[in-house]
């Protein structure tokens, strides 16, 4: 009796050390599966932790908006831009947002309606341009609270135009002159530049082979009272905390 309730108890125990040993097996597996899956979606296996009350949004690439960019070009969609930003306005534990821009411009009320949308919200907000802010990218770095350039990175102020070629009817010229119309009110709104600036640097014919326009480089756009101010990450972040502080203070 007593060497069968030894073996009873021993089974007992044998199972017990199998079954943490299927379960740590178990965890092991679930965390190499969540690997694979962060680095098919993130190209890293390991996603480090952003801090809670700071929502950071990318704009890179083509801004994509009622047409599909092809699928070999790097695009930011901004239908799906447009949730985060109205789940940062709503989450009381995000206190500001910080956003990188490294776009080449796209669709220009695509654009425009991302900038509108940064610009109304209520929490603090600050842009970086990291490598680039062309075209509609412009209004996208001016619609935060403040804004920031690398010293490397460009900016391409232009008029828009779909093709470059010679629009035919006086209807579609007068709807491209009021929809440029937008754009440089909502510059002019969102930044420091003057209006005589922003237009001859639309216009210039020196910058821009076969093209009319300007490419400013770090601080040419901090000079010409486009961006706030030259820096990086650190500087933005800094800035944002600032504004974020301010904010909790009023």
């Amino acid at each position: 009796m007593a060497a069968d309730k030894y073996n009873s108890d021993f089974l007992f125990l044998n199972n017990e050390e199998n079954g943490g040993d299927q379960e740590e097996s178990n965890s092991e597996q679930n965390t190499d599966n969540e690997d694979i899956e962060n680095l098919k979606a993130f190209g890293t296996p390991n996603i480090p932790t952003t801090p809670q009350d700071i929502q950071f949004i990318s704009i890179i690439g083509e801004v994509e908006g009622h047409l599909v960019s092809p699928p070999q070009k790097k695009a930011t969609k901004y239908e799906h831009i447009m949730p985060l930003l109205v789940a940062a306005e709503q989450n009381p534990e995000v206190k500001g947002i910080l956003i990188f821009l490294n776009t080449v411009g796209g669709d220009v009320e695509a654009g425009l309606a991302l900038a509108e949308m940064i610009n109304s919200l209520s929490k603090p907000k600050v842009s970086l341009v990291l490598g680039g802010g062309h075209s509609i990218g412009v209004p996208l770095a001016t619609s935060s609270d403040y804004s920031f350039i690398t010293p490397t990175a460009t900016m391409t102020i232009h008029p828009i135009r779909m093709t470059g070629l010679v629009i035919g009817v006086p209807q579609t010229f007068r709807y491209f002159e009021k929809m440029q119309q937008r754009i440089i009110n909502f510059i002019l709104r969102t930044s420091n530049i003057e209006r005589d600036m922003l237009m001859k640097l639309m216009y210039d014919t020196d910058e821009i082979a076969n093209d009319v326009g300007t490419i400013l480089i770090g601080e040419e756009a901090v000079n010409n009272g486009l961006i706030n101010a030259v820096g990086g990450f650190t500087d933005a972040l800094k800035k944002l905390r600032e504004l974020m502080e301010k904010n909790k203070e009023s």
